[in-house]
């Protein structure tokens, strides 16, 4: 069982988000929530995410920003059980909440699409204005963020606040 308290550690939760680069958007619209898998690159408090100009994802954002964003990963193997036993795998994951905004400014989604793609590939080109203007690029200033490993019967937790 996680401890009652969580340990305050802003450098677990970002090795977590370092680790990974797939994660699940979280977006509320009208009571009708909406998650969508989406790749993501993480620097200095921020996650951010590149798509298509138009879309499901951009209609909700536009009517509210407050979202949450969820990476995990398994960790080791599914353990078999014995009929009623628990299941159990070990696995790590962070829940990150903030708002999200679409960088309409071309230079500051241009500057942002670069970081994206620096955060996968060092020594990726830098991106015109002209492939830019092709793009969308939405930035999550992460306000808050928790997270979690289990190993075997034994959790940590962590929690901070980012603003």
């Amino acid at each position: 069982m996680p401890p009652k308290k969580p340990v305050r550690s802003r450098r677990k939760i970002e090795a977590l988000l370092r680790g990974e680069n797939l994660g699940v958007l979280g977006l509320s619209r009208g009571g009708q929530p909406y998650g969508v898998p989406l790749n993501y690159a993480y620097a200095k408090g921020t996650l951010l995410f590149h798509g298509s100009l138009t879309g499901r994802r951009l209609d909700y954002l536009r009517a509210n920003p407050r979202v949450c964003f969820t990476v995990a990963r398994q960790a080791g193997r599914i353990f078999r059980h014995p009929q009623g036993a628990a299941c159990h795998v070990d696995n790590d994951s962070v829940v990150c909440f903030g708002r999200a905004r679409i960088l309409d400014d071309s230079e500051e989604r241009r500057r942002a699409l670069n970081v994206f793609n620096r955060c996968y590939q060092a020594d990726a080109p830098e991106i015109s204005e002209a492939v830019a203007a092709r793009c969308c690029a939405i930035e999550l200033r992460i306000t808050e963020a928790t997270a979690r490993q289990q190993r075997g019967t034994e959790y940590s937790y962590w929690k901070w606040r980012f603003a």
